[in-house]
């Protein structure tokens, strides 16, 4: 679980940081390392998910999970849907495409 909240830190330095680029150049480099570091939380938070005993099934058995509930708690706003869009697939055990990330 510890991995999981270093990439969940991690992550929402990365989204402040963008949030105050200045520039255009500074502004695409920050938006890729968020990008990069929101998909290695999601995979931190996958893999702590599956250990869980037992899993929940449903996405609501899974939104009120404490460390869930924290989540989505500290989560900016603007994440919140790619979150539990994510969390849906985990649920389902599904693994998004690459290609298929948010743009």
């Amino acid at each position: 679980m510890e991995k999981m909240w270093e990439a969940f830190e991690h992550m929402q330095g990365n989204w402040s940081r963008m949030q105050h680029s200045d520039d255009q150049e500074e502004a695409e480099e920050d938006a890729n390392r968020f990008e990069e570091s929101f998909y290695a939380f999601i995979e931190a938070f996958r893999i702590w998910f599956n250990t869980l005993k037992p899993r929940p099934a449903t996405l609501d058995e899974a939104l009120v999970l404490p460390e869930v509930e924290k989540i989505t708690e500290e989560l900016p706003v603007p994440l919140y849907l790619n979150f539990e869009t994510e969390l849906e697939y985990i649920i389902e055990d599904k693994t998004r495409i690459e290609d298929e990330k948010y743009d």
